[in-house]
Order: structure tokens, then sequence, then C-alpha cells
């Protein structure tokens, strides 16, 4: 699944969210305790099935719990209408939604914090057995508000095939800003009448600008926000320093200019458009069965020094379903983020998994023995940091995605486009202080 563009908040979205609280499935039934599972994916499709799977063996191993699946469309969907059906006083048991959604639902009184469960040794175990890296957007005020699912990191994909024709060392990609820039400019090639035929790095700028940001802002070792969610830092010279790199790629003709777009980016890798790509590890299983030529995946490129932003999805358990969904939601996915699970999760759809005892499960040692690239993502989590996340976390973010945009396609300078997201972000976060 792909993360997708953030959207505001609109009078069709709100409309779906009712209808399916209309269609939805009453809270108790027969002595069963119910669990709507809200899930951010269309319906149908081979994650769906996986869901599905996972649901009915939890089912099976607990029959007293009916946990049902709604595929509700994208993460953006999703959190429309979980707080729709928040507000309306049927929300759903428990959700996967963005990590970075957890200010929002706080802000909200909409969930209920992880704690409130877990009262053995062998839950507060578990809850202290996900990487440090995943609970940075999990965690604030002493309290853990999301469980880790479905998390990512962006890497770097490249293209064997067109490092050789460019005389370049296939096994070698870059590892440096300044590696970048050279290898892309011996990597972009030029039709006989001057058009380029394939860009040497594409870096998405529509969707989750922001998240693709951070690879720079990261590596050149600023953070975009504070730790509380409060306050941001778009106009500091290392932010715009980087926002200035990406757009000189542009301007050296080795990345397309303007906005490039999320959702066709691997489709251009497999087309041999673009020879090197940044993407989120959930593409791996993707890029992995299509891509015809040997690519490779890596870190992404440092500067000041090396890193990338955590992403994806967290479960979370909404405040206004009964204590017995409470408890079966918890339950639910404390066995579905079970190390054996969680493994098998991160091979069929390419996601990290999101403890270290995953990686010792005998299906993930030998998927990783085979295939050593799906272990890049995991292997950068020491130096990964949060995922942009603040309090009115859409409103900040759509200020921020605006400003790279506009930078981008050359209607604001890189400085004027960060001190102007800056001004919009101190406005809307003037209440959070």
């Amino acid at each position: 699944m792909l993360r997708h563009t953030f959207l505001r908040l609109s009078a069709t979205a709100l409309a779906s969210g009712a209808l399916l609280l209309a269609a939805g499935v009453p809270a108790h039934a027969q002595g069963t305790t119910e669990v709507q599972f809200y899930y951010p994916v269309a319906v149908g499709g081979p994650i769906a099935k996986v869901i599905d799977g996972f649901a009915e063996g939890f089912m099976k191993e607990n029959p007293g719990i009916k946990v049902t699946p709604i595929y509700a469309g994208t993460y953006q969907e999703t959190i429309v209408k979980a707080l729709t059906a928040h507000k309306s006083g049927t929300p759903p048991v428990t959700s996967v939604l963005l990590s970075t959604d957890m200010f929002t639902l706080i802000d909200e009184d909409a969930i209920v914090p992880f704690d409130n469960f877990a009262k053995s040794a062998e839950d507060k175990a578990w809850m202290g057995g996900f990487y440090k890296a995943f609970m940075l957007n999990s965690q604030t005020g002493g309290k853990t508000w999301g469980i880790p699912f479905q998390r990512s990191t962006v890497v770097m994909y490249w293209n064997k095939e067109a490092f050789k024709e460019a005389g370049l060392d296939p096994e070698k990609p870059p590892t440096s800003w300044a590696e970048l820039k050279t290898m892309a400019a011996k990597l972009t090639r030029k039709d006989a009448s001057g058009k380029v035929t394939q860009y040497g790095v594409q870096i998405p700028s529509s969707g989750f600008p922001y998240w693709l940001f951070q690879t720079l802002s990261t590596t050149n070792d600023v953070l975009l926000a504070n730790e509380t969610g409060n306050k941001v830092t778009f106009d500091n010279p290392k932010v715009i320093e980087a926002l200035q790199f990406w757009v000189d790629l542009g301007k050296a003709g080795v990345h397309p200019t303007g906005v490039v777009e999320w959702g066709t980016t691997p489709k251009d890798f497999f087309e041999k458009k673009a020879a090197i790509i940044y993407t989120t590890t959930g593409n791996l299983t993707n890029i992995r069965k299509n891509a015809p030529f040997d690519f490779g995946v890596a870190m992404i490129p440092g500067h000041k020094r090396k890193g990338s932003p955590t992403g994806g999805g967290n479960f979370y358990i909404f405040k206004k379903s009964t204590p017995a969904q409470q408890e079966a939601a918890y339950k639910f996915v404390k066995w579905i983020t079970q190390p054996e699970r969680a493994a098998q999760w991160s091979i069929d759809t390419g996601y990290v998994a999101t403890s270290p005892a995953a990686y010792d499960t005998p299906a993930l040692k030998k998927y990783t023995a085979d295939f050593p690239p799906a272990l890049v993502a995991r292997d950068q989590l020491p130096v990964s940091v949060a995922e942009f996340s603040t309090h009115d976390n859409q409103r900040v973010t759509k200020a921020l995605n605006d400003g790279l945009q506009a930078a981008l396609t050359g209607t604001k300078t890189p400085a004027q486009a960060m001190k102007d997201a800056q001004a919009e972000a101190n406005r809307i976060l003037r209440g959070y202080k």
C-alpha cells in the first residue's frame, strides 16, 4: 500500500464517514465482543487479503472476539472517517492511522493510551520491545498512544544496469550529497533532440513532500519540529540549504523540474526514466516484483550526517468504545504485532518489521539471507528521526508542503518559501505554546 496525498477535510469525506457508520455492526452480538477495525486501504487487493487472514487467525484463537476490518480508503480518508465516527459517538474500536496523527487524535480526545492496558510484566516487555525510532512518533507526555504496525523509512533504489552503462560501479551507490549530484549527472541521458530520457535522480514532491524533504533536512543535521509538536524550524538556515540542494538538482538538469508525482515514481524507475529514486521501503516488494533489471537498495546519502524519517501507520484504540471492546482491541493489537506475524507482514509487504525480535524469527532470517535489501531500512533505524508531526498537523504540514512546492516550481526562492511557511505555522501553532 502506498502513502496517499494529504487532503483537506471535505464535506464528501465527512459524508462517506457517515455512510460507513450507517453500515456498521452493532457493538455486541450474542455475547461476542465486536471490534470494528478501520484499515487505510481501498477495498480488495493483496494487502486486504493479508489483513483478512490476520483477523481470521486471531478469531480462531479468540472465539469470543469478532474483528471486522473495514477498508476505509487512503490514510487521509481513514482519519476523517474515524474522527467523524468519534464525534458522532460510534467510533471504530481500533484503527491503523499515520503515526503523525498522534497529536491530532490526542487533541480531539479520541484515543486512550496503551499504558491503560499493559498491566503485567509481559505486557510491559511487549510495549518496550519495539524499535526506539518507531516510538518517537508513538509516545508523548510519558505515555504510549500508538503501537507501530506498518512502519517504514525512506530508502534509495538504484538501477544497476544504468550504473554500468554510465561507467559507474553498479555495486557502489552514492553515499553523500556530493556523490549523488556527480553520479546523477553521469546517469542523466538525452535523446538526439536534447530531451532528457533518463534522469539521474528522482525525489517525489507530491503527496508527501515534507516526508521526502526530511531525507535532506535530516542529513543536513536539522529537525523540522520539536518533540512536543508546538514549534517548527522551517526558516532555519540548514533547512533552507537542504531545500536549495533539492532545487539545484532540478536546475542542473539531473532531476525533473517542478512537482514530481509520488505515485508514478516507482513506474518511472521500472521504465528507466529515473536511474535513482527515493521512496518508501513499503515499495520494496512492488519493486522486487516489477523492476525488469537488477536493482540495489541503500540508505539515504548523507551530508552532515546520515538519516531518514520514519513513516507509516500505528494502531490506536478509541476512547468512546466500551471497556470490553478496548480490552479486546488491545489483545488483537498485541497478537498481530508478535514477532512471527510482524516478520510475515514485512515479507508480504516490504514494511519494516517493528521489533528486533521479528528479525530473529526463522522466517525473516531466511528471507533476509536470500534478499539482503530487506535489511536496509532496518539498518537505517539507528540514524532515523521522527516523521514530521505537530499539533494541528494537517494545516502545519500543508504550510510546509506548499512552501516546498513553491520553491521546486520556481515561484519562490527556497529562503522566501520557508520564511512564509514558518510565518503560517507560527500562526497555526500559537494556541499550543
